[in-house]
C-alpha cells in the first residue's frame, strides 16, 4: 500500500519544485513464507504415461504449447495454451496430453503457500485460469527462472525466489482467489516430501532404501520411520504401490505386453510383477485386463 504526498514549494510567486513522495506500508508479505522448491519444463511424448499423484507443496503448471486435460481428484478438465493450473498440496492429480497437439508446460513447486478459493468454491483445492492478458510477462519471468536454474550462476536461487514472489503477486491481481500463507513444513516433512517426489519421478528405475537415504543424507532407519509416520506406508511399499497403480493404468489403456508393462513400471521381471500384482489386487494382470475390458464394453 502506498500513501501519496505532494509538496509544492514557492518563493516570491515563482514555482520552484513539486515533490511527490510515496511511502511504502508493508502488508502481508509472502517473502518470509512461500519458498520455491523446484521448477521444471516438460513436453509430452507418446511413450510417457503419467499417473495420479500428490505433492506436499502447491504446484503451478503453465501451459505454453499444445492441448490436453488435467485429471484432478478423478474429474477431468481441458487445458490449452496460456492456461495456468494451480493445485494445492496433497491433491490427487495428473496431466494427459492430446497426441495431435502435445502439451508443453513449465511447473513450479512452492512450499508454504496454499490457495484459498472464493466462498462459493470453498471446497475446491485447485484452480484453472487463462493468463492470455499477461502471457508475455508470465512467460518472460518463467523462462528467466529456467535459465537461472540451468546455468546456476552465483545468486541464481535468490533471483528464482524473487521471481516466484513476483509471479504470485501478479496471479493474485488476475484472479478472485487469495493466498493463505501456510507455515513452512517441518524438516521431517520436507524429508518425506522430497523422498515421495523422487519415487514419483523415478519409480521406473531400480530404487532401494539405501539409495533413498543416501540422496537425502540420512540413515535408512530414520527415513523409513519418518516416511511411515508421515504417510502410513513405508518408502518401499509406497514404491510398489506406485508401480502397481501405473501398471493398472497401462493394462486398461494400452495393449502393451505384460513383459513391456513390467519393464516400464520398474519391476525386475514379468514373473515378479505378476506375483506382486496378484498379491495387491487379488487377481493376475491378465485377469485384471480382461475384467477392465469387459466393464468398458
Amino acid at each position: 500500500m502506498f500513501i501519496f504526498y505532494k509538496q509544492t514549494y514557492q518563493k516570491r510567486g515563482i514555482f520552484h519544485m513539486s515533490n511527490n513522495k510515496y511511502e511504502l506500508i508493508q502488508g502481508n508479505s509472502i517473502r518470509k513464507t512461500a519458498k520455491l522448491l523446484y521448477i521444471s519444463s516438460a513436453k509430452y511424448g507418446g511413450d510417457w504415461h503419467s499417473v495420479q499423484h500428490t505433492h506436499n507443496c502447491s504446484e503451478l503448471f503453465y501451459v505454453i504449447e499444445g492441448q490436453g486435460q488435467f485429471l484432478i481428484e478423478n474429474q477431468t478438465y481441458p487445458v490449452s495454451v496460456n492456461d495456468l493450473v494451480i493445485v494445492n498440496p496433497n491433491v490427487l492429480h495428473t496431466e494427459v496430453s492430446l497426441n495431435a497437439s502435445p502439451l508443453k508446460y513449465i511447473v513450479l513447486g512452492i512450499e508454504g503457500l496454499e490457495l484459498s478459493m472464493p466462498a462459493e468454491e470453498k471446497d475446491a483445492n485447485f484452480c484453472i485460469i487463462n493468463l492470455k492478458s499477461i502471457k508475455d510477462t508470465v512467460l518472460h519471468h518463467l523462462q528467466n527462472m529456467l535459465t537461472e536454474i540451468e546455468t546456476k550462476k552465483p545468486g541464481y536461487d535468490v533471483i528464482c525466489q524473487d521471481l516466484t514472489e513476483i509471479l504470485i503477486v501478479l496471479l493474485g491481481r488476475q484472479t478472485n482467489f487469495s493466498t493463505i500463507l501456510t507455515p513452512i513444513s517441518k524438516k521431517t516433512s520436507r524429508l518425506c516430501g522430497s523422498t515421495k517426489r523422487y519415487i514419483d519421478t523415478h519409480y521406473q528405475e531400480n530404487i532401494t532404501l539405501d539409495q533413498l537415504a543416501e540422496i537425502n543424507h540420512v540413515s535408512k532407519y530414520h527415513l523409513a520411520h519418518a516416511f511411515t509416520e508421515e504417510y502410513g506406508i513405508s518408502p518401499i511399499n509406497y514404491l510398489i504401490s506406485k508401480r502397481i497403480t501405473e501398471a493398472e493404468h497401462l493394462l486398461t489403456t494400452t495393449d502393451f505386453s505384460l513383459s513391456l508393462i513390467s519393464n516400464t513400471t520398474g519391476f525386475s521381471s514379468s514373473s515378479y510383477f505378476a506375483q506382486i500384482f496378484k498379491k495387491q489386487k487379488g487377481m493376475s494382470p491378465t485377469e485384471y485386463r480382461k475384467l477392465s475390458q469387459h466393464e468398458n464394453e
